[in-house]
């Protein structure tokens, strides 16, 4: 041992620096982590020590010199981390909880929060949650995501996100080895579990077709409460239903017969301008009507709050049992190809789709408003076709 000087603990590039003794500096970006790598049953095993602010060149050396002396007897050596428990303040839980504090603001969503919360506290934390991160291994991963990735895939997959994206928070703290993230899926669980798409495949929102539309419009054209509202108005719109339950009056301009949603609130964080057709309008002027006083959402809940997707889906549901809300954009899609010539363009325009093609997305720098204002016009004429 005896390789490395403190200062080139803190200055060596990026790289594997070994100091002897089976100890390692691994230096990755901004990360500067120590490694005890060993032979073990004919495979090299790496064993994370935290990273260099919480663990200095002399601990590093003598926590290493005590792991030799356990391999030798027989012993894991990583047990001699347990020896030195890193403070409940670093703890797997506490790393999640600053992580979900910093990500918080940038969700759109406030659901978010509270479905990592819950899903870290039924699924990890009664097993690793305080655990060091440096602590943490495959199988305790595996441990925990072998009983539901083949009965709940898709929260199983969530888990596994959650714990990578809180260990690579705790690499960044310097509290364990950037380079070894056992929640990884890609060359490391990709090994162990089948891949979600073909546990559960992909099944797409149930969706009324096209030529139905006309009859659940006319359905609902008699029935006047909120929820029924909200529906016309999201099938008339071809919005996502978040978009439309959300919507306030300051992004209405009546008179230009344009809702303009900021970026925020849209799926790919950039402002979408929706052209109103004349029976989108019809809509907003009855619920102008029905306005109280410093209520700045258009379709408010009974309270006042954001109307439940629950109340749109029941009401859906009493004249189209089945369909999905979302699958009304799957239908508008579906009509704008074999019904009308518009382009692939302003259709992908309308359903506020990003463009995949980076070199096209450059050039096509219009949202193509002046077609799309057609586009929502006809599309809301074969919405109503089906009136009596």
């Amino acid at each position: 041992m005896g390789k490395l000087t403190a200062r080139q603990v803190q200055t060596l590039g990026e790289g594997f620096h070994s100091d002897g003794g089976n100890l390692y500096l691994r230096v990755k970006g901004n990360t500067r982590a120590w490694v005890f790598r060993i032979k073990d049953r004919g495979r090299v095993r790496e064993i994370g020590l935290g990273g260099v602010s919480v663990r200095g060149l002399k601990d590093a050396r003598l926590l290493a010199e005590a792991m030799r002396k356990l391999a030798a007897d027989g012993i894991d050596p990583a047990s001699a981390l347990k020896a030195r428990a890193v403070p409940a303040a670093k703890s797997f839980e506490v790393c999640a909880q600053e992580l979900i504090a910093h990500k918080e603001a940038g969700w759109r969503n406030p659901k978010h929060a509270q479905q990592w919360a819950n899903t870290l506290r039924d699924y990890v934390y009664p097993s690793i949650g305080r655990k060091a991160p440096s602590e943490v291994t495959v199988d305790d991963v595996e441990a925990i995501l072998r009983p539901i990735w083949t009965t709940k895939t898709e929260t199983a997959t969530r888990v596994r996100q959650r714990i990578e994206a809180v260990l690579d928070y705790a690499a960044v703290k310097g509290l364990c080895d950037s380079g070894r993230n056992p929640a990884r899926w890609k060359g490391l669980l990709d090994k162990v579990f089948s891949a979600p798409r073909k546990v559960t495949p992909q099944e797409h929102h149930a969706a009324a077709g096209f030529t139905d539309v006309p009859r659940i419009m006319a359905a609902l054209a008699s029935k006047t409460h909120v929820s029924v509202m909200v529906l016309r108005f999201t099938i008339l719109t071809a919005c996502r239903s978040m978009e439309v339950r959300g919507a306030t009056w300051a992004e209405m301009d009546l008179q230009e017969k344009m809702w303009v949603i900021p970026a925020q609130r849209m799926k790919a964080s950039k402002e979408h301008r929706v052209p109103l057709s004349d029976a989108a309008v019809e809509i907003l002027h009855c619920m102008v009507q029905l306005q109280q006083a410093d209520q700045p959402l258009v379709f408010p809940g009974a309270r006042g709050g954001l109307l439940s997707d629950v109340a749109v889906n029941k009401t859906l549901h009493a004249v189209a049992p089945g369909v999905t809300v979302h699958g009304f954009r799957s239908a508008f899609r579906t009509w704008c190809e074999e019904e009308t010539s518009y382009p692939r363009s302003v259709t992908e325009a309308a359903l506020a789709h990003v463009n995949a093609d980076k070199v096209e997305a450059a050039y096509q720098r219009s949202d193509l408003y002046a077609k799309r204002k057609r586009l929502m016009q006809d599309w809301a004429d074969f919405c109503r076709s089906g009136a009596t």
